[in-house]
């Protein structure tokens, strides 16, 4: 099916950034939007962002509004999440993830992980 390979991951100082990327092969890609999401050690998988893959909307959780920033380069099947004034709370493993209409996010990456030190 669609293959996604998030990087970008790391370990960064609370207040610091990281820029994370999905990448998405397959002959199948045709998204109507792609999303981010994470985990946190003892948490439920939660909603980050996602965007539509025509337009190019973009809609966040409130928890990152004013701080991420996903965006899509469509001819590099590829998925971005900028993400700023990052906090210890942020500290999850972190998904994209592939929506088709009907299929309600049907594909997943491995998962990248990220680290915000206090």
């Amino acid at each position: 099916q669609v293959q996604l390979v998030e990087s970008g991951g790391g370990l960064v100082q609370a207040g610091g950034s990281l820029r994370l990327a999905c990448a998405a092969s397959g002959r199948t890609f045709n998204p109507t939007s792609m999303g981010w999401f994470r985990q946190a050690p003892g948490k439920e998988r939660e909603f980050v962002a996602h965007i539509t893959w025509r337009a190019g909307a973009p809609f966040y959780a409130n928890s990152v509004k004013g701080r991420f920033t996903i965006s899509r380069d469509n001819a590099k099947n590829t998925v971005y999440l900028q993400m700023n004034s990052l906090k210890p709370e942020d500290t999850a493993v972190y998904y994209c993830a592939y929506n088709r209409f009907g299929s309600n996010w049907s594909d997943w990456g491995q998962g990248t992980q990220v680290t915000v030190s206090s």
